[in-house]
C-alpha cells in the first residue's frame, strides 16, 4: 500500500477506533452520536467563524469567495500569515492533526495495535527529526518569522474555536501547532513523492526470477521518443552499472522487509501533467501554463486554495494544509508548477553487523549505532518502546531480522520552504531562477511563465552522485554500506548538508525560454551526463499532451485558455492504439477458427463494440469499460503465474508499457501464445463485467474511492458516488484503483485571467456549503476564476484586530 494511500488507511483506522471511552466500532454505535438533541457531534453543526478575532501580530481581514476561498489582505506578512493559520486551521484542522500523527508516527495512540507496523516506520525514519533540523535553518530565514505566525494562528483556532465533527467523534482536542509540523508537511510531500525502495524490489525479482525477466520486464529506460526535453542534451552520456544485487549483507533482499517498506512508497505512477506554451502560440501573446497534479484523491481534498495580499505580495494558488505558502500557483508577475521527475534520491545500504547487533563495520573498524529509545503511544494496549538506529548515512530499518540502511536526501536540512517563500515574491525569470537554487526537496520537473513573456523548465531537487571504486554509478542498486558504497559527499543527516556530493545547479536538466514543452513524469532527456533515475512514467500522457501542442502550432491558429482547458480534459487512452487492433485480430482468428461459431456471442458482441470504438475513455462508453477491464486481466494473466511460483504478489507487477510491448516470442507466453493470452483475458474480463453488472465505464470507474478518513464508518461524510472519466493513461488522468487523479487544475496566464478547480471542496468541515461544491465542477473540469482581485467594498468575513490573542 503506497505512503498516501497508507496514511488514508491509517487516519481512517483511527478515526474508526476512537478514544477517551468513545469506540466506534460500528454504524449503530456511530449513529448513536448523531441522536437528535442529545447527539454530541451536533455541537459541530454550529460552527462558524468569529468575525473578530485578535492578533498579536496586527490587523488584517479575511474575504470568503463565493467557492469558500479565502482573500487574505494585511499591511504587515507576519499579520497576513497569522490569518492564514488560522483560516487553514478553522477549514482544515483535523486534516493537520491527523497528516502530523502519522509522519510522527502516533496514530496508534488514536487507533491501538492495529497501526503499530505504521507508526513504527514512521518512528525509525524519524521525519520528525528531520523536521527539526529544518527548522533550525528555516527560522533564520526571511520565512521564518511567517512560518511561526501561522503557526501561532493554527493556534488561535484551535484555542478560541468549536472544534470540527472529527474531534467530537474521537473525543480528544488537538496539541499546539508548532513551525516544526509544518517543517514535518514539507517532509511528507517530498515522501510521498520521492520515497521508493525500487532497489529492494529489482534485486529481490533478480533473485527469485534472474537477471533475464528483470531486464526483460523493469528496463533501465522504457523505449519510447517523448522525453520532456525533446532535443538531446550535448554531454557524454553516463555509463550506468547493471549490478543490482552483488553486495554483501544481502539479507535485504527478502520479502518480508520490501513488502513492509513498499506499504509506504509513493503511489505507483503518481505524477502530474503540466506544460507551456510561448505567447507566439497564444491569443493574448502571453505564454499559457496548464497544470494538474495527480496525487491521492481524498476527502477534503489534498490540497487548500488561499490568495493573500501584502504590500510585497500578491499570490493566490494552492497548497497543502500546514504549509503557510502558495506552493503551486501565481503572483502578479508569474505562474509555477510542479511534476514528479521520479529521480532516485533514496539509497539503500547492506551491513556487516555483529552477532549481537549492537555494532555495524565501516571503513574498516567496528562502529556503534547510534541508538534512542522512543515511546509508542497505543490505545487500549500496552505502549510500545521502539530503539531508533541510525548509522552515518542514516536510518536503519529491520523486519523479521532483514536490515537495510537507508540514506533519503529529506533526511537533512532543507531549504524547500524558502524556496517557496521567495516563489510568492518573485518578479520574474531571474529571481525564480534564484530562488530555484534553494529548492532542495522533492525533486520536480518546473515550469514557469511570467508576465514579461519569459518561459523556463528546470528539474529541481538535489540529485546524488555516487561512486564506487572510484566509478560513478547509478543508484538503482543495493550498496555495500560497510564498504562506503555509494556515498553521498556532503551529505549530513539530520543536520544541515554542504552538499558537495550532487549534481551542480547548472548541470541539471533545464530549458531556458522553451517555446512549447510538456512534462507528464516521462524520462526527463534522452542523454545525460549525470544518472537521475528510472523511475520514469509510462509515455502515454507525455505522447497525447505534445500530439495536441504540435497540432495546435503547426495550424497556426493561436491558443487560448479554453484550449488549455480542453486538453486537460482529454481521455484517448494511448493503450488502446496501441493494443486494441492486436486484440481485434485475435478475436477475428479466434471467431474464424472456432468449429461452430455462435452467432451474437459475447466474444462477437465485445469485438463489434471495440472494433467501433474511438479509444476514449468516457464515463458512458462501453468500449472504454471493456478495455479497462481487459487491460488488467491480460497485464495478470500475462505475469502472474512466474511470480505467484516465488510468492511475488501484483504490487511487483511491471507497468502497461512494458506489457503492451513484450514480443510474442517473450517466455512468458511459452505455455500460452500472447493472441491465446489476449482473448483469455477479454474472457475473464466479460465474466468479471456480468457478475458486477456494470454496463458502461462510468459503472465501474466512478469516485466512490475519493473517501473521507470517516468513510468507512459514516459514509454520509464521502462525496458522492459520481461516474468518472479518464484512466491511469490519459491525460485526464484518474485511477479507481488506488484512487490517485488530478488533485488540482489550474491553467494560468501571467499577468492575465488564470482559473481552477479542487476536486470537492475548499472546507473540510461537513457542515460547510463549500464541503464538496466543486466536485461536479472538477468531474467536467469546470474551473472557476483564480482572481487576485480585492473587492474594497465587499464587508471582511473577519477582521483580525491588534491584540493578545
Amino acid at each position: 500500500m503506497p505512503s498516501s494511500t497508507t496514511r488514508r488507511g491509517l487516519l481512517a483506522g483511527a478515526l474508526a477506533a476512537g478514544v477517551g471511552g468513545l469506540t466506534l466500532t460500528g454504524a449503530r454505535e456511530l449513529l448513536d452520536q448523531f441522536a437528535p438533541l442529545s447527539g454530541t457531534v451536533w455541537d459541530a453543526a454550529d460552527r462558524s467563524l468569529s468575525e473578530r478575532v485578535a492578533s498579536p501580530y496586527g490587523e488584517a481581514t479575511v474575504r470568503y469567495d463565493e467557492y469558500g476561498v479565502p482573500s487574505i489582505e494585511a499591511d504587515e506578512e507576519p499579520a497576513a500569515y497569522f490569518a492564514v493559520g488560522y483560516v487553514q486551521a478553522f477549514d482544515r484542522l483535523a486534516q493537520l492533526d491527523l497528516q502530523r500523527r502519522v509522519m510522527r508516527g502516533q496514530v496508534s495512540e488514536l487507533a491501538g495495535e492495529g497501526t503499530l507496523a505504521d507508526d513504527e516506520f514512521h518512528v525509525a525514519m524519524d521525519f520528525a527529526g528531520t523536521a527539526e533540523a529544518t527548522w533550525e535553518y528555516v527560522a533564520e530565514t526571511p520565512a521564518g518569522p511567517l512560518v511561526e505566525a501561522y503557526a501561532d494562528g493554527v493556534n488561535a483556532t484551535i484555542e478560541g474555536e468549536q472544534l470540527p465533527l472529527e474531534f467530537e467523534l474521537l473525543g480528544y482536542e488537538p496539541e499546539p501547532w508548532t513551525p516544526v509540523d509544518s517543517m514535518l508537511m514539507e517532509k511528507q510531500i517530498s515522501w510521498d513523492l520521492t520515497g521508493n525502495f525500487g532497489e529492494l524490489r529489482r534485486a529481490l525479482i533478480a533473485d527469485r526470477l534472474g537477471e533475464d525477466v528483470l531486464e526483460a520486464l523493469f528496463p533501465e529506460r522504457l523505449d519510447h521518443d517523448v522525453p520532456i526535453l525533446r532535443e538531446s542534451v550535448d554531454a557524454e552520456t553516463l555509463e550506468e552499472t547493471e549490478d543490482v544485487g552483488s553486495v554483501s549483507g544481502e539479507n535485504a533482499i527478502d520479502p518480508a522487509l520490501t513488502d513492509w517498506l513498499s506499504r509506504f512508497e509513493s503511489p505507483t505512477g503518481v505524477g502530474s501533467n503540466s506544460w507551456v506554451v510561448s505567447g507566439e502560440h497564444t491569443e493574448s501573446g502571453r505564454p499559457i501554463v496548464a497544470y494538474d497534479p495527480h496525487l491521492a484523491l481524498m476527502t477534503p481534498p489534498l490540497w487548500y486554495e488561499q490568495h493573500v495580499e501584502t504590500p510585497g505580495t500578491s499570490v493566490r494558488g494552492a497548497t497543502f494544509p500546514g504549509v503557510p505558502f502558495v506552493i503551486a500557483g501565481a503572483n502578479d508577475r508569474g505562474t509555477w508548477s510542479f511534476t514528479n521527475v521520479g529521480a532516485d534520491v533514496l539509497d539503500c545500504y547492506t551491513y556487516e553487523i555483529d552477532d549481537d547487533g549492537e555494532r555495524y563495520r565501516y571503513d574498516g573498524e567496528w562502529r556503534e549505532f547510534d541508538r534512542e529509545k522512543r515511546e509508542i503511544a497505543v490505545a487500549g494496549g500496552e505502549d510500545r518502546t521502539l530503539e531508533v538506529r541510525k548509522t552515518v548515512h542514516g536510518p536503519v530499518l529491520e523486519r523479521e531480522g532483514r536490515t537495510v540502511g537507508v540514506a533519503w536526501t529529506g533526511h537533512t536540512a532543507t531549504r524547500t520552504t524558502e524556496a517557496i517563500y521567495e516563489y510568492e515574491r518573485s518578479d520574474g525569470l531571474e529571481d525564480l531562477l534564484e530562488a530555484t537554487r534553494k529548492f532542495d526537496l522533492p525533486t520536480q520537473n518546473l515550469v514557469y511563465a511570467d508576465a514579461d513573456g519569459r518561459t523556463l523548465y528546470y528539474a529541481t531537487g538535489k540529485l546524488p552522485i555516487r561512486e564506487v571504486d572510484g566509478e560513478t554509478v547509478s543508484g538503482n542498486r543495493l550498496f555495500d554500506g560497510s564498504a562506503g558504497e555509494g556515498e553521498w559527499e556532503g551529505f549530513e543527516p539530520f543536520g544541515e548538508s554542504s552538499w558537495e556530493g550532487f549534481v551542480p545547479f547548472e548541470e541539471k536538466p533545464h530549458a531556458i525560454d522553451p517555446d512549447v514543452l510538456a512534462t507528464a513524469n516521462q524520462r526527463v532527456v534522452d542523454d545525460s551526463e549525470h544518472y537521475i533515475g528510472v523511475d520514469y512514467a509510462t509515455p502515454y500522457r507525455g505522447a497525447r499532451i505534445y500530439d495536441r501542442l504540435d497540432d495546435a502550432v503547426e495550424s497556426g491558429e493561436p491558443t487560448d485558455l479554453e484550449f488549455h482547458r480542453e486538453l486537460q480534459n482529454d481521455v484517448y487512452d494511448g493503450r488502446a492504439e496501441q493494443l486494441v487492433p492486436e486484440l481485434l485480430e485475435a478475436l477475428e482468428e479466434r471467431i474464424e477458427n472456432e468449429d461452430e461459431p455462435e452467432s451474437g456471442s459475447e466474444l462477437e458482441d465485445a469485438r463489434e463494440t471495440l472494433a467501433d470504438w474511438n479509444y476514449r475513455m468516457d464515463a458512458d462508453s462501453r468500449g472504454a469499460l471493456l478495455f479497462a477491464r481487459w487491460m488488467d486481466r491480460f497485464r495478470r494473466l500475462v505475469v502472474e503465474p512466474k511470480f505467484e511460483e516465488v510468492d511475488l504478489d501484483q504490487s511487483y507487477y511491471p507497468d502497461d508499457w512494458v506489457i503492451a510491448t513484450l514480443p510474442a516470442d517473450s517466455q512468458f507466453f511459452e505455455e500460452r501464445s500472447r493472441d491465446e493470452t489476449m482473448v483469455a483475458a477479454l474472457e475473464d474480463a466479460l465474466d468479471e463485467i456480468d457478475d458486477a453488472g456494470w454496463v458502461r465505464y462510468g459503472d465501474w470507474n466512478s469516485t466512490r474511492v475519493i473517501e473521507h478518513p470517516f468513510g468507512a464508518e459514516a459514509p454520509f461524510l464521502n462525496y458522492p458516488e459520481l461516474p468518472a472519466d479518464g484512466s491511469r493513461a490519459t491525460v485526464k488522468n484518474y485511477r479507481v484503483d488506488s484512487a490517485v487523479g488530478a488533485s488540482w487544475r489550474m491553467v494560468v496566464e501571467p499577468g492575465g485571467a488564470a482559473t481552477a478547480v479542487l476536486p470537492g471542496g475548499n472546507s473540510g468541515d461537513y457542515f460547510s456549503d463549500h464541503y464538496g461544491d466543486q466536485l461536479e465542477g472538477w468531474l467536467a473540469n469546470d474551473q472557476t476564476p483564480m482572481d487576485r482581485t480585492l473587492d474594497d467594498d465587499a464587508e471582511p468575513d473577519v477582521v483580525f484586530e491588534e491584540g493578545s490573542s
